[in-house]
């Protein structure tokens, strides 16, 4: 995985600067943090199948939305007051929670499409999370760049449709 790393190190690294953009995260990490601590955890993983470059690019892209999703959740909690005691003194206001940061609602509606659609939702990660082309998505899963076109089309649609919900 080391020699793997180093010689990706410059393609890793646009990645993660895609990643924290696409999170508005560039505040909380530097690209460099992130790439180094998605080397930490892509080191720890015992045995991963992937037979080329371009699902070795998925898997980091989505190694490291999960760093920078965990880092946002960390970060809400704190400012709504992590481990301390809620107490509610007027039982019958209810508060409104804010919608919390745009790639928390984008990962939960990511799952939710996963479900319905889990090949829509390998391309929004290849193309949003991952930063691929369409020609780098179409290698990758072995169809033509005009079907993960249309298939991005449909997962876009269906995502909005889900983040409105």
């Amino acid at each position: 995985m080391q020699q793997v790393f180093a010689a990706s190190y410059g393609e890793l690294k646009r990645i993660a600067h895609a990643r924290l953009y696409a999170a508005n995260a560039r505040d909380r990490f530097a690209t460099e943090s992130l790439l180094h601590e998605s080397y930490m955890r892509l080191s720890q993983v015992q045995r991963v199948d992937l037979p080329d470059r371009k699902h070795f690019y998925a898997y980091a892209s989505k190694v490291m939305r999960n760093i920078v999703l965990h880092e946002i959740r960390d970060a809400n909690a704190l400012k709504r007051g992590g481990d301390q005691i809620k107490v509610t003194f007027q039982t019958d206001i209810v508060e409104l929670s804010e919608l919390g940061t745009d790639i928390e609602v984008i990962n939960e509606a990511l799952h939710a499409l996963e479900k319905l659609h889990p090949e829509w939702a390998k391309v929004v990660e290849m193309r949003f999370f991952g930063g691929m082309s369409e020609d780098e998505i179409a290698d990758t899963l072995g169809v033509s760049s005009r079907t993960v076109r249309r298939e991005w089309q449909k997962a876009r649609a269906a995502l909005l449709v889900l983040l409105e919900q």
